[in-house]
């Protein structure tokens, strides 16, 4: 005979193979049936994280972080090499960017300031 904490540890896992709808669904009737069983589902949701966003979306930026040691010394040093060389280029270009940027603005600043000084503006 199952115990209740198998009992519940056999539901979470069959809500889990089906996803975030079935634990809504679950949560819906727990309240129609009994509101405080809806009420306790619906903090078990948010205190296991089970209604946040997938952790692969939030830590997209963080992939390079994820990949492992391969084992091979001269690839695991190159792919290092090659990424830190890839990130300087990035901060190179968007620094590149942003004086360019600022470079337009000043032009257009100055453009704006000497048609209001000239005095064909006034008329």
């Amino acid at each position: 005979m199952d115990t209740v904490s198998q009992w519940l540890e056999k539901s979470r896992d069959w809500l889990d193979e089906r996803g975030k709808p079935a634990w809504i669904i679950a949560m819906v009737a727990g309240f129609i049936v009994f509101w405080p069983i809806g009420l306790g589902i619906l903090f078990y949701m948010i205190w296991s994280k089970r209604m946040g966003c997938s952790s692969k979306w939030k830590n997209r930026r963080s992939r390079r972080a994820d990949f492992g040691k391969t084992g091979n010394v001269a690839f695991d040093s190159y792919r290092e090499e090659t990424l830190k060389r890839l990130e300087e280029e990035r901060d190179a270009f968007v620094t590149f960017l942003e004086e360019l940027r600022s470079a337009k603005d000043r032009a257009e600043f100055d453009q704006f300031m000497n048609s209001r000084r000239s005095p064909d503006a006034a008329a």
